[in-house]
């Protein structure tokens, strides 16, 4: 549990705290000399800023009541989305050249959040938030308390809290946690491009959230359907543990009766109803989700996934252009792990080499201009190895991939 609690929270929240305080050594950003200038923020600054401060709420009041673990939980929740959601949604922001006002925004909204959770759990994890409270707010601010135990808890902003907001961003979590569960299921790397991906469920997203998810799920096309029957079906079998006591004997006839039961309109019922009713050697039996062994059979081609209420199906088959598309990204992926082994700056320019394998080699060339300005790189020069090199195998072609810091 120890190790679960420094994995999840703590170490989620140092990690958080390492990039910003990485990026702001690099700009030398000061937040004493910019204020949050909340009608200039991004949709994902104010909802990560709504989803701090309903934080706080539930935080506060959770501690009046002596709810100890439950004011835990709302942080360590809310740390979750600020570092994998906000943060990685946002990081690019902070890569810009200058200091142009989003990324003004983008830092000023993460100083926020991370001066505030540590405010609201100081009183459960003193040493690491004082840690950060000096590093982020003393070293800027020497009017600012002496230590971040004589600081007031923060005060909840009801003004910045939007709960529509954050319901059409916990749908976008939802459906892209279920995509990702459909990619896992076919050995689809989250790099490699697909074309079509469908969503069946009661909610429908506007432009600018559909195209949060399909950014995370890397496809290009997202459709809202009321039925995708076309491209699911779900195997059926009883939960003997349950259904055993229930209805003894009927346990083989049952089992049959799924088996010969239309798996799709089997979990309509349960998700409309909540339960499945069947008639059986001439009795009904009624089954719950808890009853029910439920597995979803796979179509050719696609693949198909469900939770809480959500089915998303992606689209697998992939053309030529897509596979070329997904090399690139995984050349991008190899280059900036190289970069990052070979102990290079953030902000150091490089050479790259690609070498060993004609048709990568071509992937290389005809893409250069966008990997070189991802991994910084000045030039990609093929048929050559030098710098710090090394052998990968990418989607099954092996390639000999070389960096060299200018």
């Amino acid at each position: 549990a120890v190790r679960d609690g420094q994995r999840k929270f703590l170490g989620t929240l140092w990690n958080t705290y390492a990039f910003y305080t990485l990026y702001a050594e690099i700009d030398q950003f000061d937040p004493t000399k910019y204020s949050l200038d909340y009608d200039s923020l991004s949709v994902l600054d104010r909802w990560i800023l709504s989803r701090m401060n309903t934080m706080i709420g539930r935080a506060d009041s959770c501690l009046a009541a002596y709810k100890i673990p439950e004011a835990a939980a709302a942080m360590e929740d809310f740390v979750d989305d600020l570092s994998n959601w906000y943060v990685r949604r946002a990081r690019e922001r902070f890569w810009a050249k200058g200091m142009e006002q989003d990324k003004i925004n983008a830092y000023m909204t993460l100083f926020t959040c991370l001066k505030n959770v540590c405010l609201a759990a100081a009183p459960m994890i003193p040493f690491m938030t004082d840690e950060i409270y000096q590093n982020i707010v003393r070293s800027v601010d020497k009017d600012a308390p002496e230590s971040i135990h004589l600081c007031r808890y923060p005060q909840v902003q009801k003004e910045h809290i939007d709960p529509q907001l954050e319901a059409d961003m916990d749908h976008v979590l939802t459906a892209v946690t279920v995509g990702r569960s459909c990619r896992n299921a076919t050995n689809l790397k989250n790099r490699q491009p697909l074309a079509q991906m469908y969503i069946k469920a009661d909610w429908k997203l506007d432009a600018f959230f559909t195209a949060i998810i399909a950014d995370e799920l890397n496809v290009k096309s997202v459709a809202y359907k009321d039925d995708v029957r076309a491209w699911t079906d779900y195997e059926l079998k009883p939960q003997l543990k349950t259904v055993g006591p229930k209805y003894g004997k009927l346990v083989g006839s049952i089992r049959k009766a799924l088996a010969d039961t239309d798996g799709n309109d089997a979990m309509e019922a349960i998700q409309e109803n909540g339960v499945l009713t069947l008639s059986v050697n001439g009795e009904t039996v009624e089954l719950t989700r808890d009853d029910l062994l439920i597995s979803m059979k796979q179509v050719d081609g696609y693949a198909a996934s469900s939770d809480k209420g959500v089915t998303v199906v992606l689209d697998t088959k992939l053309t030529p252009e897509l596979r070329e598309e997904g090399f690139v990204r995984e050349l991008i992926s190899k280059i900036q792990t190289m970069r990052k082994d070979s102990g290079f700056e953030v902000m150091d320019h490089i050479r790259v080499y690609v070498d060993g394998n004609a048709a990568v080699q071509k992937i290389a060339e005809d893409n250069e201009a966008k990997i070189s300005r991802v991994v910084l790189a000045e030039a990609v020069v093929t048929g050559k190895s030098s710098g710090i090199t090394k052998e990968w195998n990418i989607n099954g072609e092996t390639v000999t991939l070389g960096v060299e810091k200018l």
